[in-house]
């Protein structure tokens, strides 16, 4: 209970950071819009359908086929999840223009604005496949009764993406080259989160190295349960894109305010709730 307590505190540290740094305008809403899309994925795949469908299906196989077979599903699952992540990336890379344009339209009478976030887009993107292995591992681990260092994972997101942006805003007072450096941050958070992990499930006896196919039958069950959890994720995810669109077409600064106004509405719902 009390690493998402210290999450969610820093998480406030961090955006009180990045209003300090950035206020509510042109950069500040270019990168918002782009957190939005690797953020997009990590909860329709990672966190939340993956999650909910993994955990019973490879609790099911733990106590039904033993923990051999479970740890063949477990790799296999890690294994394909890595290639599909990455290569939903690197069509999301490729597509960034078309993606900024649909999710931030308002930004293309602005070209230095909609330049910037189809940047930041592109550098972002690979996070999502960094957290949906976490979130994966995180079920992994939660089944073999540990809680501590999935729970701490969000917190090396925010000290990842505070340190970043402080080191480049001494490097640089340009506002757009704190904005780079507050999303490598995100994608060096991702790195961080997944390499709490690993060392745990080695621990737990999960050898990750072991020679596995990359579909095990179970991952049919799987897929199956994502879909309905993907569905219902994909409803808040896509309130989420269509008030960030219709922010894109207000006044500079509208996508910010209602980033921080969200934020300071959620942080005691993470706290308490």
């Amino acid at each position: 209970g009390s690493a998402p307590l210290a999450s969610r505190l820093l998480g406030y540290v961090r955006d009180m950071v990045i209003a300090n740094l950035f206020g509510a305008g042109m950069v500040s809403d270019a990168f918002i819009a782009a957190f939005r899309i690797p953020n997009m994925l990590r909860r329709l795949l990672g966190e939340g359908s993956l999650s909910i469908a993994f955990v019973p299906v490879y609790t099911d196989c733990l106590n039904r086929q033993g923990r051999d077979e479970a740890d063949r599903l477990a790799v296999s699952a890690l294994r394909s999840l890595f290639i599909v992540l990455v290569m939903i990336s690197a069509v999301g890379i490729l597509l960034a223009p078309a993606l900024v344009h649909l999710l931030a339209y308002g930004f293309t009478d602005d070209p230095e604005k909609y330049a910037l976030c189809i940047k930041l887009t592109r550098i972002m993107l690979p996070y999502a496949v960094f957290v949906g292995m976490v979130a994966l591992c995180m079920g992994v681990l939660n089944v073999m009764g540990h809680f501590a260092a999935p729970a701490l994972a969000p917190c090396l997101l925010n000290l990842a993406m505070i340190g970043m942006v402080m080191l480049f805003s001494w490097y640089s007072p340009s506002p757009a080259t704190r904005a780079v450096g507050l999303s490598i941050g995100v994608v060096l958070g991702g790195v961080l989160q997944l390499g709490l992990q690993v060392p745990f499930l080695i621990q737990k006896g999960l050898r990750l190295w072991r020679a596995v196919p990359l579909w095990h039958p179970a991952m049919k069950e799987i897929l199956w349960m994502m879909g309905p959890a993907m569905f219902g994720a994909a409803v808040y995810q896509i309130n989420s894109l269509v008030g960030c669109l219709l922010g894109s077409l207000l006044y500079q600064g509208s996508i910010s305010y209602l980033y921080y106004a969200d934020r300071l509405v959620q942080f005691p719902l993470g706290v308490f709730a």
